[in-house]
């Protein structure tokens, strides 16, 4: 498996995992994704920003997140304690296709993610997801995220919904 950095040339196939992401996430019965975000602008503004990277293998697309090494303002209050202080890294919009769930190309994605920060001097990663996202949790805890507490997004159209705030130490 290969890391890419994401081009507008990908657009589409990201919008499709996110799409299948989206109709597992509603069949679990929860709200997460279901408001409209991530759409397509999301992605491509990840794309201006060069923080898009995607999971391929053999020419396929496999997978696709977001990597940011900014402070995430949800991650600005949490009901717990973050691991750490200080800056951090963190990822975001983590999802696979379908076909390729439960082949470890979240958790090969989660340790791309871990280069990254530690190739740009961060000492951790951060990352959320909905409390009743048992699948990601999953994910989560198996790539070594910890449980930190309990946060509320802030912005956009899915503002003050509650995640659940992790953090892995490098």
């Amino acid at each position: 498996m290969e890391f890419i950095t994401a081009a507008a040339e990908h657009i589409d196939r990201m919008c499709e995992i996110t799409d299948q992401a989206k109709v597992q996430l509603r069949a679990l019965g929860l709200d997460q994704w279901q408001k409209g975000y991530p759409g397509r602008e999301v992605w491509l503004q990840d794309i201006r920003e060069g923080c898009a990277y995607l999971a391929a293998e053999n020419g396929e697309i496999l997978g696709a997140f977001a990597f940011q090494v900014t402070p995430d303002p949800s991650y600005g209050v949490i009901d717990g304690k973050w691991l750490t202080d200080g800056a951090y890294a963190s990822m975001h919009r983590v999802c696979v296709a379908d076909g390729c769930k439960g082949k470890g190309v979240a958790g090969r994605m989660f340790a791309y993610g871990f280069r990254l920060a530690k190739e740009a001097g961060f000492s951790s990663v951060r990352i959320d997801t909905h409390p009743g996202n048992r699948p990601m949790q999953r994910a989560l805890e198996k790539a070594g995220f910890q449980v930190c507490g309990g946060i509320r997004l802030l912005g956009g159209c899915e503002d003050g919904d509650p995640r659940i705030g992790y953090e892995k130490v490098l």
